[in-house]
């Protein structure tokens, strides 16, 4: 048994009653006590032995060779270098030893990205069904064929454009306000050839709707009689055989898609060269840029009262109407903004007719394609005579050749077959 302290004989000593002792010649001499920090005298039989402990902690006996150390305290003796707790958190701990909130920013963390990832997950489920859905709205229409002697293929993409005058779907109340007059059926009111380059700027060339052509069928005449001899597919068939260019896409729009789309991206701004007051068109323009909502820039499309040849300003209109449009729907503010891009693609899914071939992303190509602006045109006018009693329009057979030749070989136009 280990040698007892001091304070524990002394305790005994008084705690107990004394024991015999044997006489004083018989007692072995008393041993100073060994003072702190000092060996055992030898021979004591206490050099190997480690002072036992006693103890009590919260009134029950306690035993061990480890002091007692402070509750609430690091655990570590004053003077003892600090260490990180093992398994990561500095934070408070309970009785058990367990980190009481010491993973709470990293399990929010993780809930945010989670939330975040399930959002973005979300939001392209809803994108893909939404261009599904749109562009099973768009409303097909027969227009491409194939037929003996047809041009063959090219590179780029070329579009026929073909704005008609139909009012289907316009109410009394909305063609007395867009003074569209009350003509049945739909006849072709503007037709434009765009070309998309593998590279490059677009080209949007206007074809007058009284160029003087041949028609299967129906000797020379108007263009746009070709429309109203066999639809769609006949004006195709004869754009394609005057310019030697086959057509890649065709897209039609009538007068209420032409101001529904307008009205989806908030309007159109449009420089005015002129004073124009027309009331047939509905219009009362000041000369200036300005922006113009839908009505407005119908009227300002249609109208014939400018210019000493006025279905040639007419086209030129036509073509800044449709690049600032177009130019304008492509815009990042109105593609990331749903406000603006949802209502937009229902009103040209539920206005434009497309050719079976061509889908939502089509239509969105001729939009990137046209952001920075195409090179716009009209087919080289060589004289305007009257033929059968109507006033027509004779092309320069050579410039426009040139025209279309550059066109079909996906080139540059050549500058001095520009017309503005």
């Amino acid at each position: 048994m280990a040698d007892e302290d001091e304070a524990t004989r002394a305790y005994r000593r008084t705690a107990q009653p004394p024991a015999a002792q044997p006489p004083a010649a018989q007692r072995p001499a008393a041993r100073p006590p060994a003072q702190p920090g000092q060996a055992a005298p030898a021979g004591s039989g206490r050099e190997d032995t480690v002072p036992r402990i006693r103890s009590k902690v919260y009134g029950k006996p306690r035993s061990g060779n480890t002091p007692v150390r402070p509750l609430g305290g690091s655990g570590q003796e004053a003077g003892e270098p600090q260490s990180a707790p093992r398994g990561g958190g500095g934070g408070p701990r309970g009785r058990d030893g367990a980190a009481r909130g010491g993973r709470g920013p990293r399990r929010t963390g993780r809930i945010i990205l989670r939330g975040v990832v399930v959002l973005v997950v979300l939001l392209l489920i809803a994108a893909v069904a939404g261009y599904f859905w749109i562009g099973s709205r768009l409303r097909p229409v027969e227009s491409l064929t194939d037929y003996n002697g047809r041009p063959a293929e090219t590179p780029g993409a070329d579009w026929l454009l073909v704005g008609s005058d139909s009012r289907a779907g316009l109410t009394a109340a909305q063609r007395r306000k867009l003074a569209t007059g009350k003509a049945v059926g739909k006849r072709t009111d503007t037709m434009m050839l765009l070309h998309i380059p593998e590279s490059g700027r677009p080209t949007l060339v206007s074809l007058p709707r009284d160029s003087y052509v041949p028609i299967e069928g129906h000797g020379s005449g108007k263009l746009n009689a070709a429309y109203a001899f066999g639809g769609p597919k006949l004006l195709a068939k004869t754009v394609e055989q005057v310019t030697g260019i086959r057509i890649d896409h065709y897209m039609e729009i009538g007068f209420g898609g032409f101001v529904g789309i307008v009205d989806a991206i908030g309007g159109v701004n449009i420089c005015v060269k002129q004073d124009i007051k027309d009331p047939k068109a509905g219009i009362d323009l000041k000369k200036g840029c300005q922006d113009m909502d839908g009505g407005t820039a119908l009227g300002y499309v249609r109208t014939r009262a400018t210019g000493a040849i006025p279905d040639f300003e007419r086209t030129q209109r036509q073509r800044q109407f449709f690049s600032a449009v177009v130019q304008k729907a492509a815009s990042p503010g109105t593609l990331i903004n749903p406000f603006t891009s949802v209502p937009l693609a229902l009103s040209a899914a539920d206005s434009v007719s497309v050719d079976p071939g061509s889908g939502l992303f089509d239509l969105l190509s001729v939009g990137l394609a046209m952001r920075e602006g195409p090179i716009a045109t009209a087919v080289p006018i060589g004289s305007l005579p009257t033929i059968g009693g109507q006033a027509v329009v004779k092309w320069d057979t050579q410039k426009a050749l040139r025209l279309f030749e550059a066109l079909a070989a996906d080139k540059q136009v050549p500058k001095d077959v520009i017309t503005k």
